[in-house]
């Protein structure tokens, strides 16, 4: 028998969890301890509600995943959440399921968290679905109340482009029509929810009519031999097949398998392979094999969907992990083209995704990635955003395609390097990164240090936070999306300029530890040094020298640095200036001897 993992999805105290329990009850699935748990006056949610919190306050909270059959089908059933500040969960459990069952209160019809499990059942391409009317007995088992339900979420369906929903009519508490056919309902001439779910057809994307894909997880060497391991994500694979090495084109042959240590001639998708390739090629973790005759596109810009999961909003510009896969890069994800409105599925503009939000959003990585569509392939095309400082997951993502006009960008070759550009002044190129609160005295030091670097002979250029706004970046206010804004701009003139062969000194207040070291990837090791220019924040007040402390107390300015907008200090600066202890000439002069210190090439 195939197997089918489906999820129940829906709004809060929509009934899920009892329905589940009544499913399990009924299909025999439950062990005899479970069944003296339940007692004389069974209460199923109870059954699947594991974690304590869940009990206490009667909400599911995580994804509670169960195992049952019946003569027809074997099934793994997810219980998601309902609360809508649950729905990274919900999402963790539809990434993951071929099919859904979303649960509607016939009392209360189709409510907003419907909608937007329904909108993510539809991004994360759940090829069926069954709309579960539940608690029929609590409105009379009434035909009437069930069909308008039922035509309200096909019009929500039909315009999410989710697969046509088959409705069933229904009560978890009492089992009409869960598993046994109610003489309640007996108008309703469809399937009960188990044979809705017996009928689903099995799962076939991953046959062997589809090309083959071989994310590459791990390499294990024995000696001079190699096999690269994974998983078969689609297609199937023969000793002798030609295929390819993604990213890079590396052409090859498979010239072995196994399954565990048992040798094979052929894999399926599915299963857990090792796989050795003719000649010397190049195969690490991130790589993909693929069929030689229809090999996955690579590319590093793309348009995405995108559900924020994060607490925080999305910043950007930003820099998080992405994870595709095997495969891990850094991306940077751009102002959104558009937010998902749940109510009415119309496309809102967005600055930003806000906690749960649904959006569109460009996306940039700094290396490039073997991908395909999200409606192709689940395993190349979905992926994760992961916060570089906290390491939590902030964001799921649905590639939609790539985009194209990156291939007509290509690198011009230049005659003169940035080697030639340093060695003709005599220097290394180096960025001196100042950060600190306004008023710790950043501008100052970098003044002295360039006039000390020009009397030495050193070819520097000062690039100060206030003097960019008021060219470069002047279309830029001070909320956490522009300041991020504001740094990658920065970031990007300081690398052109170590190009030149220059040694770049920046003044910043440069307040989120992300974007400094994004700053810090963009050039050559050892060519940033940060430099924490700390002063208190009740020193750095007393000083304002531009007056800007008074007019934030006061509430004139919003987003200031250390007053209602936070300053992440540099965990492990490279040099750290306290400004209450050492004078602006003494730091100018301390970080000048560093930067004119002899340079082993």
């Amino acid at each position: 028998m195939d197997l089918l993992r489906f999820i129940t999805c829906g709004s809060v105290d929509d009934g899920k969890s009892t329905l589940i329990g009544r499913l399990l009850h009924d299909c025999a699935a439950l062990s005899d301890d479970q069944l003296a748990a339940l007692g004389a006056e069974p209460d199923f949610a109870h059954l699947l509600d594991g974690l304590s919190d869940e009990r206490e306050q009667g909400i599911t909270i995580d994804v509670a995943w169960r195992y049952f059959g019946t003569g027809r089908r074997r099934f793994i059933i997810g219980d998601t959440p309902g609360h809508e500040q649950y729905t990274r969960n919900m999402v963790t459990g539809a990434s993951v399921a071929e099919a859904a069952v979303l649960l509607v209160d016939v009392r209360k019809g189709v409510l907003p968290q419907t909608r937007r499990h329904a909108a993510i059942l539809a991004l994360l391409g759940v090829r069926a679905l069954v709309l579960a009317v539940n608690k029929m007995d609590l409105v009379g088992f009434d035909r009437a109340r069930f069909e308008a339900v039922a035509g309200d979420f096909a019009e929500v369906a039909a315009r999410l482009g989710l697969p046509a929903p088959v409705a069933v009519p229904l009560s978890g508490l009492t089992g009409a029509n869960v598993v046994i056919r109610s003489n309640n309902m007996g108008w309703h001439d469809g399937p009960t929810l188990i044979e809705a779910l017996e009928a689903i057809p099995a799962q076939d994307d991953l046959g062997a009519e589809r090309p083959f894909r071989l994310p590459v997880q791990g390499v294990l060497r024995d000696g001079e031999n190699r096999r690269a391991i994974g998983t078969v994500a689609a297609g199937r694979i023969a000793v002798g097949d030609r295929v390819v090495v993604q990213p890079g084109g590396f052409a090859s042959a498979v010239a072995g398998l196994w399954i565990g240590e048992q040798p094979v001639a052929v894999a399926e998708a599915g299963r857990a392979v090792a796989l050795s390739l003719a000649g010397d090629v190049d195969c690490g973790r991130g790589a993909v094999i693929a069929s030689a005759g229809d090999p996955p596109p690579v590319a590093d810009r793309f348009e995405a969907n995108l559900v924020w999961m994060g607490d925080e909003p999305l910043l950007p510009g930003r820099g998080y992990w992405l994870q595709l896969g095997s495969q891990s890069v850094t991306a940077f994800v751009q102002r959104p083209k558009y937010e998902l409105g749940i109510e009415t599925g119309e496309k809102l503009a967005a600055k930003t995704l806000g906690p749960n939000a649904i959006g569109v959003a460009e996306l940039s990585t700094d290396r490039p990635l073997v991908f395909e569509p999200y409606a192709d392939s689940r395993a190349l095309g979905g992926l994760i955003l992961v916060d570089k400082e906290s390491h939590a997951t902030v964001a799921c993502g649905m590639i939609n395609f790539a985009l194209r006009r990156t291939a007509n960008l290509h690198w011009q070759e230049l005659s003169v390097d940035r080697e030639a550009r340093a060695r003709i002044k005599g220097q290394h190129p180096r960025v001196v990164w100042l950060t600190g609160l306004s008023g710790a005295g950043k501008s100052t030091i970098a003044n002295l240090l360039e006039k000390k670097l020009h009397a030495a002979g050193r070819h520097s250029f000062l690039l100060d936070g206030d003097n960019v706004r008021h060219g470069l970046n002047r279309d830029l206010g001070f909320t956490d999306a522009d300041r991020v804004e504001n740094i990658r701009r920065v970031g990007e003139v300081a690398r052109l300029m170590t190009d030149a062969g220059l040694i770049v000194i920046t003044a910043f207040i440069s307040p989120f530890r992300a974007e400094r070291e994004m700053v810090r990837d963009l050039l050559e090791p050892g060519e940033f040094l940060e430099v924490f220019v700390d002063a208190p924040i009740e020193e750095a007040e007393r000083r304002d020298p531009k007056g800007l402390y008074a007019k934030a107390r006061a509430g004139e300015l919003a987003n200031f640095t250390g007053i209602d907008s936070p300053y992440e200090a540099p965990d492990r600066p490279d040099v750290h200036i306290d400004t209450t202890a050492v004078s602006a000439e003494a730091a100018a002069e301390r970080i000048a001897r560093l930067l004119l210190e002899p340079h082993e090439d």
